[in-house]
């Protein structure tokens, strides 16, 4: 199955300083909380975990023959980059930095407004899908696949965005935004939109649209077939979007049932000290 795939390994500097530099910092914004409070209960085991699940799976995605194959041979293997990236190991990433562990950054004077701007509902959508579509304009896209840095450039871009695109519904520092549940449902629903209508041209347009993949013959994989998989591919994100809706609604019809309850029991009070002032 391997027969005519590229398995270069790719040691991108810059990727690596960057999941280095991410570990570094995480390690000692651990100890610092650990250093303040060793009973706190906030920093689980499990969220450390899921923060070096998440690097560990990018740099498989990032510095592996993946990379190579996504740029050069199968539109379908980059496509799947983008979405273990931006759909497993985003969410992941946010997963393992609770407020505890954050909060820290938001001392710093400018931070908070500047980590604020970006993680604004509106504004994180469209830096991800605006991120996302400039970079596979065919013209910029073939750009990128004629150099490995630029190519890295344009996944960590993407990366990095969808980490902001994610920050509305996972981001523990709630204090920046608040928003109730019918408006996350809203958000995660149209944000995916510009994503999904362009995962559909790839499916259905008909015609390639990077034509520079060279796939080997030993695939017996057309051009169009290839990126028919990588719209499809594409589709998942959606498909997270309603996984990630569902709790949400239930969580709101849980908030709905309670305030009921609640206002049953004010007016049951209020009809019972009435009828002890009638006596």
């Amino acid at each position: 199955m391997l027969d005519g795939l590229l398995l270069t390994w790719a040691w991108h500097p810059g990727t690596l300083a960057l999941l280095l530099i991410l570990s570094l910092l995480y390690v000692l914004a651990v100890r610092r909380v650990r250093t303040r409070s060793s009973q706190d209960t906030s920093l689980r085991a499990l969220h450390s975990v899921a923060f070096f699940v998440a690097l560990l799976i990018a740099a498989f995605v990032l510095l592996t023959p993946m990379d190579a194959i996504g740029r050069t041979q199968l539109f379908s293997v980059h496509m799947a980059q983008i979405v273990i990236l931006s759909t497993v190991c985003a969410p992941l990433l946010l997963y393992g930095c609770p407020a505890v562990v954050l909060q820290p950054l938001t001392e710093i004077p400018g931070i908070r407004e500047i980590l604020g701007a970006l993680t604004f509902p509106l504004v994180a959508s469209i830096l991800f899908n605006v991120t996302f579509l400039f970079w596979h304009v065919p013209r910029f896209y073939a750009s990128a696949q004629r150099n490995a840095t630029l190519y890295q450039i344009e996944m960590l871009t993407i990366f990095l965005t969808s980490l902001l695109n994610w920050w509305p519904l996972l981001g523990s520092l709630r204090q920046l935004h608040r928003m109730s549940y019918p408006i996350k449902m809203l958000y995660a629903f149209f944000d995916g939109q510009p994503v999904d209508i362009f995962a559909f041209v790839l499916v259905f347009t008909g015609v390639v649209l990077y034509r520079s993949y060279v796939i080997p013959p030993q695939l017996n994989l057309t051009p169009f077939a290839d990126q028919t998989i990588a719209g499809a591919l594409l589709l998942i994100p959606g498909l997270i979007d309603l996984v990630v809706m569902t709790p949400f609604f239930f969580r709101w019809l849980e908030q709905i049932e309670q305030r009921t309850v609640l206002a049953d029991q004010r007016r049951e009070e209020m009809e019972y000290e009435e009828e002890e002032v009638q006596a």
